[in-house]
């Protein structure tokens, strides 16, 4: 019986750390196409939640806040092939291009979504004197680990 609860906290232990470093290495693929790493006036993008979808097997949750300052943007990028994603603006206003729809202003309260394998040309703090922010929620693959790229 102490075998088998030594085992089963070993498996759930090896589950945790899975389930961290992909959380870690999702979060690094978003802050690296939305610039966080350069501490540049374009955005910050902060961790917010992550999990694996337990009945969706091979699937997880993860979101993360895109805060920009005034006049503040994102590089062009596209994301992970398997992500559906649903971006809600909590605060100022956001101009986004998906694809080759034409660029929209979303202001707090608004939210869209990008599709599977979008091209995300255009996200932008639409005020120059405002800051703005932007929950994005990510459903994807479990094992990708580039969750944004930029457009070259």
């Amino acid at each position: 019986m102490i075998l088998a609860n030594t085992e089963l906290n070993m498996k759930r232990q090896r589950t945790l750390l899975s389930l961290v470093v992909a959380a870690s290495v999702a979060y690094s693929g978003v802050a690296a196409a939305h610039g966080a790493e350069t501490g540049g006036p374009g955005d910050v993008v902060k961790p917010n939640f992550s999990r694996a979808i337990q009945n969706i097997p091979g699937k997880s949750l993860v979101t993360v806040e895109v805060i920009y300052p005034p006049g503040g943007a994102s590089l062009p990028h596209t994301h992970a092939k398997s992500a559906f994603i649903y971006a809600y603006v909590v605060s100022g206003s956001i101009a986004s291009k998906v694809n080759d729809e034409r660029e929209r202003v979303y202001k707090a309260g608004e939210a869209f979504f990008e599709e599977p394998g979008s091209r995300h040309p255009v996200s932008r703090n639409a005020s120059k004197t405002e800051p703005a922010k932007l929950l994005a929620v990510f459903v994807v693959d479990s094992n990708d680990k580039e969750l944004t790229t930029p457009l070259k």
